[in-house]
């Protein structure tokens, strides 16, 4: 298994090369601020005490407050962890909000717990990281298996604590809770825009236009809906049980229903059922990894047919597969640009909370779309100047920004 933490520091190490970094700046940037980890004694429904145990990775704070989320996950460990948070310095400094980066877990599969058990581990959570978070010190957001209802459990067990009531203390909350709208949309809905942008660069050519999302979560569901207005045709999909394939294309609408229906993707009509490793070896103009990490290695990637990857996962390529893709004349839209259109809606509801403010779904649209289209264009004037890959050019973007405040 790859380790997520050093790949991390090896895509640093390549983007600094190019731009000519100072090595201690560089260094500082390996080690996170500070990393701890926590043991949450938990009163079970059975009335037996169990212990849980949690993580946070706070990274660089020279932006701006840490800013990251929390995953509620059995595989959750501190690398995993560390490596997300640098992650998300990096994709704050990307996408330019005044953020730094961090990342939280705890080790545990949400859905083998209780609804009350559940409540009681992310109150103990906060218990034991309350004097390292807060508004204007780090402020946790949804992830992997954590999403509105933990963090509105969030935000309400640090008001509980702070002696007042803080909405910014957490983010991705429910609507009644500080919550903003077009949250929900916002990874997939910016993906599309940045996809937009890429494909208006003429960067690939293409009369079929077709893709294939892996992952048909929150934001592979936006995403495919941002496609279809393009005009693209998504010929696979998949979910962690599998996925279909429909070379004319596959009925968004249709897939959702099945999936609502039976729990999963496989058996849709007018389709035929493939694995997750045949949706990333298909034949298509742009292939989405929309799920976890480290999904193309040095094993797949010779077999990737795909012109462009586009990552809405966090970090879905590991350092050796990118070389492959580099040899073999692929365009990699990387994942601090691509799924950074969550982040930036996270910056836009922590503003409203901290100001009092309640924007329309229109108005966070059209400011996300406004910052995504910068987003891209900043990035692409860095790869033109340096002739290299998007990956390295969001990079050395991302340096400069920090550099400038440190």
């Amino acid at each position: 298994m790859q380790n997520p933490f050093e790949n991390a520091k090896k895509q640093l190490e390549l983007a600094a090369s190019i731009a000519k970094f100072d090595h201690n700046f560089i260094e500082r940037l390996k080690s996170p601020d500070r990393y701890v980890e926590v043991s949450i004694p938990v009163m079970m429904d059975n009335g037996k005490q169990k212990i849980f145990t949690g993580f946070r990775s706070q990274h660089n704070n020279s932006r701006g407050p840490y800013k990251g989320g929390i995953r509620y996950f059995e595989q959750v460990n501190l690398d995993e962890i560390r490596a997300l948070s640098f992650w998300m310095t990096f994709k704050n400094a990307v996408v330019n909000i005044p953020f730094g980066g961090s990342k939280g877990g705890i080790i545990f599969d949400p859905k083998k717990v209780s609804k009350a058990e559940l409540e009681r581990i992310t109150r103990g959570y906060v218990k034991k990281i309350f004097h390292l978070i807060g508004p204007e010190i780090d402020c946790p957001g949804p992830d992997v298996g954590a999403g509105s209802q933990i963090m509105d459990w969030i935000m309400d067990e640090y008001s509980r604590l702070s002696g007042k009531k803080q909405l910014a203390a957490s983010t991705g909350k429910t609507l009644s809770n500080g919550g903003s709208n077009g949250r929900e949309e916002a990874t997939g809905f910016g993906g599309g825009v940045v996809l937009r942008e890429v494909i208006a660069k003429n960067l690939i050519s293409s009369e079929r236009k077709t893709i294939a999302i892996q992952g048909f979560g929150n934001v592979g569901k936006f995403l495919a809906e941002a496609v279809r207005e393009l005009g693209w045709k998504i010929v696979a999909l998949s979910d962690s049980r599998g996925g279909v394939y429909n070379e004319n294309g596959i009925d968004l609408s249709l897939a959702e229903a099945h999936k609502k229906k039976t729990g999963a993707l496989r058996d849709l009509s007018d389709s035929k059922n493939i694995s997750n490793e045949e949706l990333l070896e298909l034949d298509v103009d742009v292939l989405v990894p929309a799920a976890l990490e480290n999904v193309f290695t040095l094993e797949n990637a010779p077999k990737v047919k795909a012109k462009m990857i586009f990552e809405m996962a966090n970090g879905p390529t590991t350092p050796e597969a990118d070389e492959v893709f580099y040899k073999n004349n692929k365009i990699v839209i990387p994942d601090i640009l691509a799924n950074s259109g969550g982040v930036a809606t996270s910056y836009f509801e922590w503003y409203q909370n901290m100001h009092n403010e309640k924007w329309t779904t229109k108005e966070v649209l059209e400011k996300l779309e406004k910052l995504m289209s910068q987003v891209f264009a900043d990035v692409f004037l860095v790869q033109q100047k340096y002739k290299t890959t998007f990956r390295n050019a969001a990079y050395i973007l991302a340096l400069e920004r920090i550099q400038e405040k440190m």
